[in-house]
């Protein structure tokens, strides 16, 4: 059966510091409900609203990187609906059905190996208020609070194409979606909420399901993943799908039904008499486009080419921006990038935990870990100089990441240092074969024992010999034994 998955991403552009259509603060996260709030963004009678220039750029920076079309000309369009999560009664959007009003339009994004979306439009909007139900459940509440802090708040959604088949597919387009925004700095991803996705599903050319309420993007794969199967399902008993709206149950881990999904001329369109066209031209593209920064894909081929690391390592760098960022913070202390890149890709990340690396548009993601750039150059640099071998540096990264030390701090303090020293080094070797007289015998006949040995050579120096010299020692020793 064939399945078509199509995206809603929302981005709220933070970095535009306030509303859409006034000047209230868009860092509305811990403040007390609905203190937050204007005349203006309220649609109380007399005000008018103010287009945000600072967000119209943001948004033009998405749509260039997006690979889409921006218009000479964008318009507002009001948004009519019945739920009470705007204060004016309408949301102030982008709207295409009477001309090119959104500000980026057939746009195309590559992810993963070779594979690439559409991208339908772009479009600049007021985000809604937050709606708080008694008890946490919509279902069942009997009334429901109203926090409009968040009404106004500059958004920018992202329409794909229903170009996704497998949910995977849809993993890995938003985090490279998220990638860029990190990058162009127009969002903290990292805030509650500021990143949020709603997918269609539909399987079979059956009717399509949109799936909201769902909290991070490792959720949306799983929410993707139960809607197919439960489409296909009711497929192979020949039982309608409906076209409706439903939530993510993250506690039970599938979609619930919310309500009828609305038809486009529920919501009465029209034009927003309010806030006149705006002409955008020529200069306006070139302009974003110059104060662009480097984008994700430029900065992995700058990675590969300028620091000779692979194009795996170069590409898990660069599909978070804080890991990129503390990447080219190391070498500017000490330069070695194809050793720190895999310091940071395997070693470091191994003390990231799981759900952190899920949730990392939430929150820092190396918080709780007492290290930063400064400790991994200097660890990258006691293994190239020979100073501590790559076994002893793990053990110290351990210790580290737990106390903020510095790593040739922990080297001194703990003697940690290779033992280099010849006769330390047989004497090591010759207590080894004296204890372990029978895999010396086993080793004797078969070389590949040998690494037996080795393992108790490293046992007894807690990890200070240098394991390729402690291996010619013990093979020369058998040969003359």
């Amino acid at each position: 059966m064939e399945t078509k998955i199509g995206l809603e991403i929302h981005c709220q552009l933070t970095g535009a510091k306030s509303k859409l259509f006034c000047r209230c603060s868009s860092d509305y996260r811990g403040k007390a409900p609905n203190a937050n709030t204007c005349p203006t963004c309220s649609g109380l009678p007399g005000t008018l609203p103010l287009l945000n220039q600072k967000a119209v750029e943001f948004a033009g920076m998405i749509s260039l990187a997006l690979g889409c079309k921006i218009p000479d000309e964008i318009a507002f369009y009001r948004k009519n609906y019945f739920y009470p999560d705007m204060p004016k009664n309408f949301q102030l959007t982008q709207y295409n059905a009477y001309g090119i009003t959104s500000i980026g339009v057939e746009g195309r994004l590559g992810y993963g190996d070779g594979k690439s979306a559409r991208i339908r439009r772009v479009q600049l909007e007021e985000d809604p208020g937050r709606l708080v139900y008694e008890g946490g459940s919509m279902e069942t509440s009997v009334y429901a609070l109203i926090d409009y802090n968040r009404a106004g708040v500059p958004l920018v959604e992202i329409v794909t194409e229903p170009d996704f088949t497998d949910p995977k597919d849809v993993r890995m387009f938003l985090d490279k979606i998220t990638s860029i925004i990190e990058h162009l700095g127009v969002c903290d991803t990292k805030l509650e909420g500021s990143v949020r996705c709603d997918a269609n599903v539909s399987v079979g050319g059956g009717n399509r399901v949109e799936i909201k309420n769902v909290s991070s993007f490792a959720d949306v794969e799983k929410a993707v993943r139960y809607e197919i199967t439960r489409q296909r399902t009711m497929a192979s008993r020949d039982i309608e799908v409906r076209s409706e709206t439903r939530h993510w149950d993250d506690a039970r881990k599938v979609t619930k039904e919310s309500r009828t999904k609305e038809e486009e001329q529920d919501y009465r369109y029209f034009p927003e008499p309010d806030v006149p066209a705006v002409v955008l031209g020529s200069e306006f593209i070139s302009s974003i486009r110059q104060s662009m920064p480097e984008l994700p894909d430029t900065r992995k081929d700058r990675f590969v080419s300028k620091y000779g690391i692979s194009s795996h390592v170069a590409q898990v760098l660069i599909d978070n921006k804080e890991l990129a960022d503390f990447f080219e913070s190391a070498i500017k202390i000490y330069s070695s990038p194809k050793e720190i890149a895999n310091w940071l890709v395997t070693d470091l990340m191994s003390f990231v935990d799981e759900r952190q690396k899920e949730e990392q548009q939430r929150r820092s993601l190396f918080a709780g870990l007492k290290i930063g750039p400064e400790h991994i150059a200097d660890l990258a640099k006691l293994v190239d100089q020979g100073t501590i071998n790559r076994a002893t540096a793990k053990q110290i990264l351990a210790q580290v990441v737990r106390t903020g030390e510095m790593p040739s701090h922990v080297a001194k303090k703990t003697q940690a240092a290779k033992i280099d020293d010849v006769g330390a080094l047989a004497q090591a070797i010759e207590s080894v074969f004296k204890s372990e007289q029978a895999a010396v015998q086993d080793a004797k006949r078969n070389p590949n024992a040998a690494n037996f040995l080795l393992g108790k050579v490293m046992q007894a120096t807690k990890g200070r010999a240098d394991p390729k010299a402690a291996l010619e020692m013990i093979q020369k020793k058998l040969r003359e034994g």
